[in-house]
């Protein structure tokens, strides 16, 4: 699996997170006030590369976007500089939303 990082399902990002892992959402911040998984933490792609060493190399970080794509490419250059527990939640925002998972529509949280 050298240089590509894994895709994780929501439920499995989920678990994952429970177990200790940091789910980081790359949107930007009208995106993420519209909608959030429940404990993702903002860290907008147009900022990416100036601020990532504020994100822990001793834990696991869930790569999370609207759909995938965005968090793919900041889960690569994460992996590029040295990461090593790096994931990909699979359908993003979406599809964490879609699977009923814990979320946060505007202010009011959800499931």
């Amino acid at each position: 699996m050298l240089g590509r990082m894994e895709d994780v399902t929501p439920q499995e990002g989920q678990r994952r997170v429970q177990a200790g892992a940091l789910l980081v959402d790359v949107r930007e911040q009208n995106e993420y006030d519209e909608v959030r998984a429940h404990g993702a933490q903002l860290l907008p792609l147009s900022e990416f590369e100036a601020r990532h060493s504020e994100l822990p190399r001793d834990r696991e970080l869930v790569m999370i976007c609207r759909s995938g794509a965005r968090s793919a490419r900041a889960g690569e250059f994460l992996k590029a500089q040295g990461y090593t527990q790096v994931v990909n939640l699979a359908g993003g925002t979406m599809a964490w939303v879609n699977d009923g998972l814990p979320h946060t529509q505007g202010q009011t949280e959800q499931g």
